[in-house]
């Protein structure tokens, strides 16, 4: 057996010119590209009575890069701050506070068109998605545990404590954290079929697009934008919202009575083998239409139920609905044409916006760190940008697996390299440490960057 002393490293305090998570330089760039910072100093200067030493936009931005890199309070900004050789002079945790406290109704607005003119500067340079196959936008809440008194906390419905967000992201199936487009901050006790709700999320939605990507009823040539929801979005309202703002709708409908009724109906050639997400048939699941066999007289014509039969998985629970020893799911929509297997599976990939909301609980989701409900208001619109910033910065500056991986193993392989910085005749160079494996992805990822068609 190796004896342990061969296998001791001395340890000394004298090393020079080093930083740590060196990566996160290149998210910090981004916010100044896309005129995050600049846009967010500007919206804010009116809350001062002169010029603050440090900008209110530069320490908001630095609070959006530093939850990008997995902070989830104020303290850590202090991941910047303690390398000012790189990241230069970076606010205290109490300035950084105080800037949230500025952050009232209107100036929360301000920062969303802040942060919808970046997305339309990041987009234009070849952050955004292929638009000619039209857009999805996924709403679905979220509950966030509090775990101290904080103002507006509440008992949720699943007997925790804490916050009941409602939560909506550009569905990008090229990029597993997600493009987040906007999210309401509510109380714990916030109910989950409130269509006043989805419609404001919806617009606010709509509003953080780029004005080129956004629906237009009047112009047929304008982007086709589908909304997805689960049956919390199933309201006559709410689908009457989205039809006036010129999207269609998928959403998942309740299984009542007359939908059990009409399902025992069905003949059994009615149903049709499902498809899996790759397009190939599911073994042990079919779907069937029961439009006609229901009163949709109240939703938006052009409405279309419906049902998904499948076998149970090992250990699944059927529920009194259920039948027969299969377990069915329903939904409502206006697509008009296609496969009923195709229409299907393009609703049932609504669930992706589980897998947003899992990586943006990594992403400054977990907790809301203030007390105040307007400065966790605050909060929650930069987590949401922090979630914009990974996106961007994957789909501009990368390929292949660092184009697509989620934000803990992108913190992992770009955000966590090591570096030492060196200046020779006034210039700085980061030199990235060289064994590890994706250091000259980073350096090409700069280049990307700075090269990028960036919009005067």
């Amino acid at each position: 057996m190796q004896n342990s002393n061969h296998s001791q490293i001395r340890v000394t305090a004298d090393g020079t010119g080093l930083v740590s998570r060196a990566g996160v330089a290149l998210l910090r760039e981004l916010t100044i590209s896309t005129g995050l910072g600049t846009g967010w100093s500007e919206a804010l200067l009116d809350t001062y009575d002169g010029i603050p030493t440090h900008l209110p936009g530069r320490v908001l931005a630095d609070l959006v890069v530093t939850i990008a890199d997995g902070g989830d309070a104020l303290a850590h900004l202090a991941t910047l701050r303690d390398q000012d050789k790189l990241f230069g002079p970076v606010a205290s945790d109490a300035t950084a506070w105080r800037v949230l406290h500025r952050v009232d109704a209107d100036h929360l607005t301000r920062l969303h068109t802040v942060r919808a003119a970046a997305r339309e500067r990041a987009w234009a340079a070849g952050a955004g998605p292929d638009l000619t196959t039209g857009l999805v936008i996924d709403i679905d809440a979220t509950i966030t545990i509090a775990h101290s008194e904080k103002e507006n906390a509440a008992k949720t419905w699943k007997k925790t404590f804490g916050f009941h967000s409602l939560l909506a992201y550009l569905d990008r199936p090229d990029v597993a954290g997600g493009e987040a487009l906007a999210g309401i901050l509510r109380p714990g006790n916030a109910g989950s079929n409130t269509a006043a709700d989805h419609t404001e999320i919806l617009t606010k939605a709509l509003a953080a697009l780029p004005a080129h990507a956004r629906p237009c009823p009047e112009d047929p040539q304008a982007t086709r934008v589908m909304v997805r929801t689960d049956a919390a979005g199933a309201t006559y309202d709410f689908a009457a919202a989205v039809r006036t703002s010129g999207c269609g709708f998928s959403l998942g409908f309740t299984i009542a009575a007359d939908v059990q009724a009409a399902v025992l109906l069905i003949p059994e050639d009615a149903w049709v083998p499902a498809y899996d997400l790759d397009g190939r048939p599911r073994k042990g699941a079919w779907v069937a239409e029961i439009t006609d066999m229901l009163d949709l007289t109240k939703w938006p014509t052009g409405s279309r139920i419906i049902i998904r039969r499948e076998r149970p998985h090992p250990g699944a629970q059927l529920r009194f609905t259920d039948t027969d020893g299969h377990r069915f799911t329903a939904f409502i929509t206006d697509t008009a044409s296609g496969q009923l297997p195709d229409i299907e599976v393009h609703h049932r990939s609504h669930a992706r916006v589980e897998d947003r909301i899992r990586c943006g609980k990594t992403t400054g989701l977990r907790n809301f760190p203030c007390r105040g409900y307007a400065e966790n208001k605050a909060w929650l619109e930069l987590a949401l940008t922090a979630a914009d910033l990974l996106t961007w910065a994957q789909a501009l500056c990368f390929t292949g697996e660092l184009a697509r991986c989620e934000p803990a193993t992108f913190r992992y392989k770009i955000c966590a390299v090591a570096a030492k910085l060196t200046r020779t005749a006034r210039k700085h160079t980061l030199h990235l440490d060289r064994d590890w494996p994706w250091a000259e992805h980073l350096a090409n990822a700069f280049t990307r960057l700075r090269t990028a068609p960036w919009p005067d």
